[in-house]
């Protein structure tokens, strides 16, 4: 399942990303119609709050997801309703652009993170689009707390 969230959903956009799934995020002023385009190309599935953007989707009868809160929460679960999570792609996108991250070894990363994270870790991945590395410390473990919450129903 693909995704598209329009601007006005931006850490909507960064949860879905760490729960796996294929997010495109309109970070540009790009108009309604190349949006719409995007959306037809790709298969992906709108995800927003702009009332003109829904009716003109589904009179080119893309698929939609309406979001009418914003609580971010609340939008998270209005997805999952919808998509199926797979376990194993927890956490597997980058949550800056959307690409698929690479393991990386321990010691191609020491002149890239911290040292203090570089001694207490093991286990890096890595972004070769945006150049960003990530490891499983304190923001993973929240990361993942809340994804058993939302999961879990609460």
């Amino acid at each position: 399942m693909k995704f598209l969230c329009d601007q006005m959903l931006g850490n909507l956009s960064r949860w879905l990303r760490f729960f796996g799934f294929d997010t495109y995020y309109i970070q540009s002023d790009i108009d309604d119609d190349e949006l719409l385009k995007i959306a037809e190309k790709d298969n992906r599935i709108i995800i927003t709050r702009d009332k003109e953007l829904i009716i003109r989707a589904n009179k080119r009868k893309l698929k939609i997801i309406n979001i009418d809160s914003i609580n971010l929460d609340v939008q998270i679960k209005r997805i999952l309703k919808n998509a199926e999570i797979n376990e194993n792609k927890i956490l597997s996108r980058c949550s800056i652009c959307n690409t698929i991250l690479k393991k990386i070894d321990k010691q191609d990363v020491k002149n890239k993170i911290p040292n203090k994270i570089y001694n207490n870790m093991n286990i890096f991945f890595f972004c070769e689009l945006c150049d960003k590395t990530y490891w499983m410390g304190t923001h993973y473990d929240k990361i993942i707390k809340k994804i058993i919450e939302i999961k879990n129903g609460n």
